[in-house]
Order: C-alpha cells, then sequence, then structure tokens
C-alpha cells in the first residue's frame, strides 16, 4: 500500500521518497525558462535594434504576439514560486508593451492642400485574387494601385479589365511572385525600377501638376536561409527612398516587415511615415489573411512623405489570396514658401 509523509519542509512525498508537488514546480519553473528564453531572443533584439539571424526576423513579425508565451510563462512561475522568474517574465511584458506603441514620425503637413489621392495596394498570391482585386478596384475606385505577384495571367487581366480606367502603367514582368505592375489613373513618367528578386517597379505620377515619386516594395521574405538577402533588398528601397528627398513620395506594396523589424525602421528613418499608423491602423495585421483576425501580422504598407495627410485607412479581405488589401485615403499638401 502506497503512503505518503510529511517531510517537514512542506513538500509531500510518496512511500519512495519522492516529492510530486517538488518535481511539479520544477518542471514549471523549466517550462516557464524555455518560453522565456524564446522571447527574450526576439525582444533582445528589439532593443539592440537589430533584426538577428533566424529564427529572430520571423518571431519579430509577430512581436505584440508574443505577449502569449510571456503570460503563459509568467502564470507557470507563480504557481511554481519561481520569483526570480516571475521577475524576468514582468520585464518581458514591460518591454513588449513599450515597443507595441507606433514607431515613426506623425504629424500634419503645414502646407495647404492641393489635391486628394486614394491608393490601394494588394499582393494577389501567384495571381490567384486577380479577380478579387479587380472587383475592389471597380468598387474603391483608387488612383493609383500597386499589384503585387502579377504573374502573366494577372497582367493579362488587369489589361483588359481595367485599362480604361487605368491607361497608365509601370510593370515588371515575370512569372509567379516575380510580377508587378503599377495602374494609374493619373499620368506617369518612367522611372528606375529597384532591382531585387521580386519585380519593384517605379514611376512619377503627375498629381495636378505636382510630380509623385511611386515605388512599389516588395523585397524578398525573410525565409531561414535568405534572411540576407531580404535585408539588402530593403535596404535597397531605404536608398530609393533616401535618394530624393524633396521630392513627395508613395512607397507601397508588400514590405514581408512589421515595424518591429529593424530593417523596416530604416525605412521610415528615412522621413517616411506609414499612412496605417497616421489613420490609426497600426497594428492592424494584413497576412496571412487565413488567420486572420486571430493571428497575423502588418506587411503590407503604403508610406508617404511628409507631404501627404493619411484621412483613413482599410484593410480589405479578397478570396484567394494570402494578403488583405490595403486602400488609403491620402491628401497632399504642398510645401511652404
Amino acid at each position: 500500500m502506497d503512503t505518503q509523509t510529511d517531510t517537514g519542509t512542506g513538500a509531500w512525498t510518496d512511500g519512495g521518497g519522492r516529492a510530486p508537488r517538488g518535481a511539479g514546480r520544477r518542471f514549471g519553473a523549466w517550462c516557464a525558462g524555455l518560453l522565456f528564453a524564446g522571447v527574450s531572443a526576439a525582444v533582445g533584439c528589439r532593443v539592440a535594434d537589430t533584426d538577428g539571424v533566424t529564427p529572430v526576423p520571423q518571431l519579430l513579425a509577430f512581436l505584440p504576439w508574443l505577449l502569449v508565451p510571456t503570460g503563459a510563462g509568467l502564470l507557470l512561475t507563480l504557481l511554481a514560486r519561481w520569483w526570480t522568474g516571475a521577475v524576468w517574465g514582468v520585464a518581458l511584458l514591460g518591454l513588449l508593451a513599450w515597443f507595441i506603441e507606433p514607431y515613426g514620425k506623425s504629424g500634419e503637413p503645414t502646407g495647404p492642400p492641393v489635391a486628394e489621392v486614394r491608393v490601394l495596394t494588394s499582393n494577389v498570391e501567384f495571381g490567384q485574387g486577380t479577380d478579387a482585386l479587380i472587383a475592389a478596384v471597380r468598387r474603391e475606385k483608387p488612383d493609383l494601385v500597386f499589384v503585387q505577384e502579377c504573374e502573366s495571367t494577372c497582367d493579362a487581366a488587369l489589361r483588359r479589365d481595367l485599362a480604361a480606367d487605368y491607361p497608365h502603367r509601370r510593370a515588371v514582368e515575370g512569372d509567379g511572385s516575380e510580377g508587378s505592375v503599377i495602374l494609374s489613373a493619373l499620368p506617369l513618367r518612367a522611372a528606375p525600377a529597384v532591382p531585387g528578386t521580386l519585380g519593384m517597379p517605379a514611376a512619377v505620377a503627375d498629381v495636378r501638376g505636382h510630380a509623385v515619386r511611386l515605388q512599389l516594395a516588395h523585397p524578398m521574405p525573410p525565409l531561414a536561409d535568405q534572411v540576407g538577402l531580404w535585408r539588402e533588398e530593403l535596404d535597397a528601397l531605404r536608398d530609393a527612398a533616401a535618394a530624393d528627398r524633396g521630392t513627395p513620395t508613395v512607397l507601397a506594396g508588400d514590405f514581408n516587415a512589421s515595424q518591429d523589424h529593424a530593417a523596416f525602421r530604416r525605412v521610415l528613418d528615412t522621413g517616411l511615415r506609414d499612412a496605417a499608423r497616421l489613420a490609426g491602423e497600426d497594428r492592424t495585421p494584413s497576412w496571412p489573411a487565413r488567420t486572420l483576425p486571430a493571428f497575423g501580422a502588418q506587411i503590407d504598407h503604403v508610406l508617404v512623405s511628409e507631404d501627404f495627410a493619411a484621412r483613413d485607412a482599410r484593410f480589405l479581405d479578397l478570396a484567394d489570396t494570402d494578403h488583405r488589401a490595403l486602400v488609403v485615403d491620402l491628401t497632399l499638401h504642398a510645401a511652404e514658401d
């Protein structure tokens, strides 16, 4: 017959001298430590303003969701009575809460308004979401449309169905995820594309007599063996943004990065501002659409120079693509004399 004995220390042992309660607490503390270690790697890189190496860039994309394992770990430390771990968990919660706050500049332009511009950006996932995009464009009537992963059938459909309303275009043709296109109801003139694995065309739009630089963004995603390439292509977008700070600029697309990535923050540091953040939607997730709104990250952005105010930003659910589309209403302001 099994018996249990009080050891005098508050832990009960069975007949073999084991302490089930103590073992359970040690196991809980061990699990909490593992959770905290993983979160600490991501938060530490965020504090150090670096993206680190795999798996940190992938974790940083979902930084707000790291509150979940941190909270679970903190509960385990309390159950295990591991007070040092509890302090560790509280510190992580505090840092996460701090970094969840929006990054980058805000504020309104000081010059007089001169034009209203509606921008739509959408990754149609290898062209699969083209029909849904065309319907959204007809419904939303944007002035500028940035389309990523627009392969040959997507490109043909856009020409067939939208050419009358969007006679101006700049494109990098390609199969699979490589093709991209800018459609415009406004006159365009050519501009050098940003070189990359995936198409990133550029143009200069004539917005009521004001030149506006347009740049489509679609760097490679931070896959485990391609983090260096992802960083290089975001740096190329940063350099393009910084090349002419005197001209109003719209930089839009699937950045494969969130505000929690240092490489993306370097793009913002050129003076660009995230239109979704300006409109109060800085943490609304855009990918992966199939798990939204339960889980996701905002990696689709419209970045604008300080010449623009953002009146509204909306994320649209489109069928047959793993990204939400983003529509923003912008007001272009003239520079003060």
